[in-house]
């Protein structure tokens, strides 16, 4: 419940500190008066955008801040899991705005996204004004009607949490139908560059080792000279080198005896005579091995080319990579050949998944139809009192199993007929202003009593109504006041002014700094000149005075 609400600076409004009453209160003013401007102020504590624009002239900063008793509800856990203190009596809203732009939110004192205001204000203030009438037009809305009162938000939300799996499932089961087409056009082509792979007969060091054996049999003939030349100098007369360390070698240890140091010496040179005499068996080998080779070299060449190409062909440096990319080509030609087995996978389960969710919308569509009859009952008992007396209301749903959507299988459209000669079509398309009107508070009233808003303000919702009509539409108002609910109405109607339990008055005057708006409760001489004012405009008759008392006693 709305307790208290405080405005500063906020458009024609230099400050504003008001009260407010449970049960049901109605707000009155001539039109400009500011009105409109109070509820802008309660909008942006809902979570409204804010403009720069609504800062009263002159000033830096605008604040407008609302406390709800929120007692009777249980509100406890969004404290807790947004971290935020509970005061479920003096629960504190804030708005915060700057001539520069800047826009705080707070709730409780506690800096807080707007976002999240908006969240706790919607569970606080219902403010229904005439551009929601434009709501009857909307299949949602009569949807969301009908799923109310049939109070089923546990079985909607087993749905929806079947429904967005069968979407899942559904757009994977498309993307693999696109992954098919997709790889049946590649097919060819990705075999095709396999064969070229497969070809080259990679393997890790490959292209090292070509490479390396083609450098060798171009510079064949160098190598061997050189080789050639190093055994003659090894192996060669008798004054190699082999032998000239060997015969080194005995002439130091013939002087062994009379030299020791020799002794030494000459084991050190046998030493390298045993590693000389074999680096020269191998220098003799290699003599014989290297022989130029055109047809291997062209062989080899042949190779590298062949690898040097892929890599070009396919952007890489190495063989790896080209291994690399022959067993990814093998992979998709894989996944190819098996991917029909996984359609038929994935269709089983869309279909099975699409069964699990028509069933749900099955036993929704039951519980709405079994709503829809409470509903066309009760908007009857509700609409006849209020000067439609030949009404007829009914409440239409079609189902199609064949598209289903996030709400289920059922569209809704209220169907309305004010004469019996008249046949019903959606209400929007035949009601008028008034019995538009009418029909949107019925439908509040009868909303208001499964949805539990602390809140609910009504802003003329008397439009195009007069007389016992705007006094029947006060009385439901009060009904819904008297169940443990703020309702609050903004009118122009002294029917629905007197009916009400506290009365505001909204006016302005105007000060050496321009006009101001006001706003305040009224005591009973107040109120009795104000509805009197309504009866009877600015001259206010003994007559308007006795008659405003009389609707005050009523």
């Amino acid at each position: 419940m709305l307790k208290r609400l405080f405005i500063r600076n906020f458009t024609l409004i230099e400050e504003l500190d008001i009260t407010f009453q449970p049960g049901f209160s109605v707000i009155t003013g001539e039109t400009g008066a500011g009105k409109s401007i109070i509820l802008g102020a309660i909008g942006l504590l809902l979570g409204q955008r804010a403009d720069s624009k609504s800062i009263k002239s002159g000033a830096a900063k605008c604040t407008i801040e609302a406390e709800f008793d929120i007692s009777r509800y249980n509100f406890q856990p969004f404290f807790e899991e947004n971290d935020i203190d509970y005061d479920a009596e003096a629960c504190i809203l804030r708005r915060e705005l700057t001539a520069t732009g800047k826009s705080r939110a707070f709730i409780n004192d506690t800096p807080v996204q707007l976002s999240l205001m908006r969240t706790l204000g919607e569970q606080l203030v219902d403010i229904h004004s005439q551009h929601q009438n434009l709501l009857l037009q909307k299949e949602d809305f009569q949807l969301n009607v009908v799923d109310i009162i049939a109070q089923d938000g546990d079985q909607m939300a087993d749905y929806r949490k079947e429904y967005l799996l069968y979407c899942r499932k559904k757009d994977e089961l498309e993307q693999l139908r696109d992954d098919i087409e997709r790889s049946q056009r590649d097919e060819e082509y990705i075999r095709f560059q396999l064969h070229e792979l497969e070809n080259a007969a990679l393997e890790e060091g490959l292209q090292e080792q070509l490479e390396q054996e083609s450098s060798t049999l171009s510079h064949a003939e160098d190598i061997k000279s050189a080789l050639f030349e190093a055994d003659q100098l090894l192996n060669g007369d008798e004054r190699n080198a082999v032998a000239s360390i060997r015969s080194a070698a005995q002439s130091l240890r013939n002087i062994a005896e009379v030299f020791p140091a020799a002794k030494e010496l000459a084991e050190r040179l046998d030493e390298t005579h045993v590693e000389l005499k074999d680096i020269a068996q191998e220098v003799s080998g290699q003599v014989d091995v290297i022989d130029f080779d055109p047809a291997r070299l062209d062989t080899i060449n042949s190779r590298l080319d062949a690898i040097y190409a892929l890599q070009q062909k396919f952007h890489v440096q190495t063989v790896k990579e080209l291994i690399d990319i022959q067993s990814n080509f093998k992979s998709q030609l894989n996944h190819i050949e098996n991917i029909d087995e996984a359609l038929s996978e994935l269709q089983e389960v869309v279909s099975r998944q699409l069964g699990i969710c028509t069933k749900k919308a099955d036993k929704l569509t039951q519980q709405r139809t079994k709503a829809a009859r409470k509903i066309e009952e009760e908007m009857q008992q509700r609409l006849i009192p209020l000067g439609i007396p030949n009404v007829r209301f009914a409440v239409s749903i079609t189902s199609s199993a064949t598209s289903l959507t996030a709400t289920g299988a059922d569209k809704v459209q209220f169907l309305f007929s004010a004469n019996t000669s008249t046949p019903m079509q959606p209400v929007a398309q035949v009601a008028s202003g008034g019995e538009i009107a009418r029909v949107m508070l019925a439908l509040k009233a009868m909303i208001s009593g499964a949805v539990k808003l602390p809140t609910i303000i009504f802003d003329e919702i008397d439009t195009g109504v007069s007389g016992k009509t705007a006094q029947k539409m006060a009385l439901i108002m009060q009904e819904m006041g008297n169940n443990n609910r703020q309702v609050i109405s903004i009118t122009h109607l002294p029917q629905i002014a007197a009916l009400g339990m506290n009365h505001y008055k909204v006016y302005k005057e105007e000060g050496a700094e321009g006009t101001v708006s006001h706003m305040q409760q009224l005591d009973d001489e107040a109120r009795i000149r104000e509805i009197a004012q309504m009866l009877s405009g600015d001259n206010i008759t003994d007559a308007a005075i006795n008659n405003a008392k009389e609707l005050l006693n009523t």
